[in-house]
């Protein structure tokens, strides 16, 4: 923004704070000093303005802080419903649901398949059934709800719908996030189902049926968070994402669908890895990247449209199993970060995840590691506190010029020449029909550039690790401790007895007739241009479990099978 465009930034900002709904809290140091809730010069960028640099609202965090939301999942549905509830009842703020790797897969507990890994990563979901005991005693209609799911993500999506009814609760009045996002399986998680193609298809149907029918509901969530656990630079995770988020808006408009409406559906989900201001720096500058590519390039005139907003999750690759409770420093240090970056949401890793799931006690720790922040540290107290630091603002800099270089890469993998800046060619390609983000996507999909790039720089660090030129405490610098093993969860081969001896008898009691005659209406309409998701709730309400869903679209559509490469 030029000078001329900020000059009466401070009394919009202070217009915007006056109107703005505060907590009753004490925005005061410890020692009793008052503190302005912003800070800045009459040139200077400030809280809640365009580009939102430093943040989405002229408050800040004293309007309101971000949400607790701790990601957990284990077992079969009840065990998950118990921390749930824990969680809960200890000062969470909101659920974010871990599923097994069968679930994650489309595949149901029984299949050959899902042998030995039932309950192991997270909660194994079949049908609606177990969404019900998954939140049962938790009122679905005043509890935010993640579900970090891609590939099968629509027929679970459908399932908590269904449990939603069940609990009585007006869908339309939902709130949540769904993961969603296929373009990072294919770039670096690699839980996929279908080709890109029938991905996008479902996507789209998610799109509109929740900007018709559960505005408040985000039914996708862009996922930076598994890039950078594959080993991206914080430059790639952040273009990475952003672009994959450039395709689901180009994916959008390319459906008739407006960008104010569908635009504040969209949410994203970054790391916080340990290098404290790279993580600050790159949350700012996320947010204006996207303001100005929402604005300019897609046509998005409401602000909310413009926002980005985005949980963090705390680095899980940073975390040892060498001197374990280092890791609560660590994770301390990244949601300290995520926290001056401006996060929504926050999830704080437990000390012991890096060697199983974890145990109650890790659990609370790692909640209380939130808490001690939000209520004693004072940092919510003033709107970006680092803004305005020559270095972070150099950083947040060259974060931006970074992605810039790698958006232009992108799109010259789908054959466009346009800069990054060039808002107006960028929006002209876009109104055309061109969709040139997503053109980039999928080449470099299919040409396995985005994989190589993410390779090579976990070569780069992992290089560096080695010969010691990047230390990690523990690993290999400062060696001698005093540690003992800890206890840790472990989850019962029983646990797959139970859950595949429930979904057969399940299977035994319901209408199969009904059963196959939803399946086959929903296999019918992915054969029209029509939306599937009213479909699928029939065929979920129905009690078809995640297989048969899925089955029967891996039949009609194949399932993707990554190239090999050399």
């Amino acid at each position: 923004m030029s000078q001329q465009d900020n000059s009466n930034a401070r009394e919009r900002w202070q217009q915007r704070y006056d109107a703005s709904r505060l907590r009753d809290a004490d925005f005061t140091t410890l020692s009793g000093m008052e503190v302005d809730p912003a800070y800045g010069t009459d040139e200077s960028e400030w809280p809640g303005e365009f580009p939102f640099t430093r943040g989405l609202y002229a408050a800040g965090q004293r309007g309101r802080t971000w949400t607790i939301r701790q990601f957990a999942g284990f077992g079969n549905a009840k065990q998950t419903n118990e921390r749930y509830k824990m969680i809960l009842g200890r000062g969470g703020g909101g659920l974010s649901v871990a599923f097994d790797m069968p679930t994650l897969m489309g595949r149901d507990s029984d299949d050959a398949r899902a042998l030995g890994e039932v309950g192991h990563c997270g909660v194994a979901i079949d049908s609606a059934a177990d969404m019900d005991v998954l939140f049962d005693g938790i009122p679905l209609g005043e509890t935010t709800t993640s579900m970090t799911i891609s590939g099968p993500a629509v027929p679970v999506f459908c399932m908590y719908l269904v449990a939603a009814e069940r609990q009585g609760v007006d869908i339309g009045t939902l709130n949540g996030t769904l993961q969603t996002d296929i373009f990072k399986e294919y770039i670096a998680q690699k839980e996929w189902i279908f080709g890109p193609e029938p991905h996008l298809r479902l996507i789209g149907d998610l799109m509109e049926y929740c900007a018709e029918n559960i505005p408040a509901y985000k039914p996708l969530s862009v996922s930076g968070y598994h890039i950078r656990e594959a080993g991206s630079t914080a430059a790639q995770e952040l273009a990475f994402t952003l672009a994959d988020g450039f395709g689901y808006v180009e994916l959008g408009l390319s459906r008739g669908l407006d960008v104010d409406v569908f635009g504040p559906g969209l949410s994203f989900f970054f790391d916080s890895h340990l290098d404290f201001f790279e993580e600050i720096a790159k949350f700012r500058a996320a947010r204006r990247i996207w303001a100005r590519w929402m604005r300019d390039v897609y046509g998005a005139k409401t602000e909310k449209a413009q926002w980005m907003r985005f949980h963090t999750q705390t680095a899980g690759v940073s975390l040892t199993a060498q001197q374990p409770y280092n890791n609560v420093v660590r994770t301390a240090i990244e949601a300290l970060a995520g926290v001056l970056g401006g996060t929504n949401s926050l999830h704080t890793n437990a000390l012991d995840e890096t060697l199983a799931l974890p145990s109650e006690q890790a659990a609370e720790i790692a909640l209380r590691t939130q808490q001690v922040i939000m209520e004693e540290t004072g940092v919510i107290n003033v709107a970006d506190p680092l803004g305005g630091s020559w270095y972070v603002e150099a950083l947040t800099d060259k974060i931006e010029a970074e992605a810039n270089k790698i958006f232009e890469k992108i799109l010259s993998l789908g054959g466009s020449n346009l800069a990054a800046t060039d808002y107006e060619g960028l929006a002209e390609a876009t109104a055309a029909g061109e969709n040139p983000v997503t053109k980039g996507l999928l080449r470099g999909i299919e040409d396995g550039w985005f994989t190589s790039e993410i390779a090579e720089a976990a070569f780069v660090y992992q290089k560096a690790l080695e010969k010691g030129d990047k230390k990690v405490v523990g690993v290999n610098t400062h060696l001698d401790s005093v540690s003992t093993d800890l206890e840790i969860l472990r989850v019962s081969h029983e646990v797959e007895v139970e859950q595949v001896r429930e979904l057969r008898t399940r299977k035994d009691g319901r209408d199969a007739a009904a059963v196959e005659a939803a399946i086959a209406r929903m296999v019918e309409i992915s054969r029209t241009e029509g939306n599937m998701i009213p479909a699928m709730l029939d065929a979920v309400r129905a009690e078809a479990s995640l297989s048969e869903i899925c089955d029967a679209l891996r039949a009609e559509w194949g399932e993707y099978r990554e190239p090999a490469r050399f």
